[in-house]
């Protein structure tokens, strides 16, 4: 299958497909713990991007790799300045600053490697969170100035705020996880 084929194809089915190598991946639904989750990211962010050339998007909006040909479905992508799309159907983004994936026990081998290495390629990404929906713990990758190297932090105190340079905001652990995870 074609990129274009691809896109076609997506673009009138009513479930979510990744695409790599001119192979579909269907994108499985998400617990509540996940939904919950990426909800609290999305009000926080918004929040916070209040008179600022930034938007937040979820789930749906797709995400295309160019130099690796991958598209996806991050779970949370934001993006400062203006947004650069695919084509004038505008649900194809090159150009994300932040990418957030909140953690599945069968998919977050792949976020952490194979996935990763592929948004590594976005020139405009300044940050990567794997967000983890069992326990209170967020991996924080930050792009450093030097090309190709990362720095990881990790946040496990609910006080905590993670700081994101790449878009101004920053985000409390115990704001992530409102109503997710039991006392």
């Amino acid at each position: 299958m074609s990129a274009r084929d691809y896109l076609n194809f997506e673009r009138q089915s009513e479930f979510r497909h990744e695409f790599y190598k001119g192979e579909i991946f269907q994108v499985s639904g998400a617990s509540r713990e996940h939904n919950l989750l990426v909800t609290n990211l999305v009000t926080s962010a918004n929040s916070q991007f209040r008179g600022k050339s930034c938007e937040t998007y979820s789930n749906d909006m797709r995400v295309h790799i160019p130099a690796t040909g991958f598209f996806t479905y991050p779970d949370v992508v934001m993006v400062c300045g203006e947004p650069k799309f695919l084509d004038d159907e505008f649900d194809t983004l090159l150009n994300p600053s932040v990418i957030i994936e909140v953690l599945l026990p069968t998919t977050a081998g792949f976020d952490r490697g194979r996935k990763f290495r592929h948004y590594q390629s976005i020139e405009s990404l300044g940050e990567y969170l794997l967000i983890a929906q069992d326990e209170m713990n967020v991996e924080h990758l930050i792009k450093q100035e030097s090309a190709g190297r990362w720095h990881i932090a990790e946040y496990n105190a609910p006080e905590t705020g993670i700081e994101l340079p790449s878009v101004g905001i920053a985000l409390k652990l115990d704001e992530i996880y409102e109503r997710v995870l039991k006392s």
